[in-house]
């Protein structure tokens, strides 16, 4: 069987935080101990995960919990973060291992992370997996479209995952300090904090059909090009 599998993609890393986390990964990764590799630090993201999901449904009995959360967040993002990193750094990347693994990895993260939002006192469950659903189009967006252009596109508009990670830690603040008022939307009555995940939610969709929608112009323009090309 030949072997078709690509051994690298371009990354387009471009994000707000940028400038200052990527020298703060390059230093991590240089005092990084020996006998962390990679896979630790993957793992470490997913425990970063369990402890987000459970810090919410804790703060059913107290709010204060939601500085576990954020301590979580901040786990997941080494652990996320670092992995690949310290793989790049070190020079034993194993592209489709990794590739497979981080996306698989973080999948399930993701997963964990809304079901704990969902069993939290401030959003609804069915709200936070509309926000799940969402996230993940865009995850698949993200996949197929670095199969076809060969580049991996890791942020969208300055926005990545370090981005969404201090969004949603901002947004734990307001469920700490703020109340949880009913909105009269005349065709809907919804609570204040559902109401921040489900316009998110429907950033997420928009997002994703506005960018499907143009990838397929560019590639279908493309396409007509190579074959008027070849016409010719």
């Amino acid at each position: 069987m030949n072997d078709t599998a690509k051994k690298t993609d371009e990354r387009l890393h471009d994000i707000f935080f940028g400038p200052w986390e990527r020298p703060a990964l390059q230093w991590l990764c240089a005092h990084m101990p020996a006998w962390v590799n990679p896979d630790m630090l993957t793992a470490l993201g997913i425990f970063g995960g369990l402890i987000i999901a459970v810090g919410y449904w804790l703060s059913n009995f107290d709010r204060n919990f939601l500085w576990l959360v954020d301590c979580g967040f901040v786990v997941n993002w080494f652990g996320d973060s670092l992995d690949g990193s310290l793989a790049r750094y070190r020079k034993i990347e194993r592209f489709q291992y990794g590739y497979f693994l981080d996306h698989t990895v973080d999948t399930l993260t993701q997963t964990m992370i809304c079901i704990g939002l969902g069993l939290s006192p401030f959003v609804g469950f069915h709200y936070a997996m509309l926000a799940l659903v969402g996230y993940l189009q865009l995850c698949i967006l993200t996949y197929v479209d670095t199969a076809v252009t060969g580049i991996f596109r890791v942020s969208y508009g300055k926005i990545g995952p370090t981005e969404i990670r201090v969004i949603i830690i901002a947004v734990n603040v307001v469920f700490y300090f703020a109340r949880n008022p009913v909105i009269d939307l005349s065709v809907l009555e919804i609570s204040f904090f559902d109401f921040i995940v489900l316009n998110a939610a429907m950033g997420f969709f928009a997002y994703f059909i506005v960018f499907a929608l143009l990838r397929a112009a560019d590639l279908n323009k493309q396409d007509q090009a190579k074959k008027a090309n070849f016409v010719r």
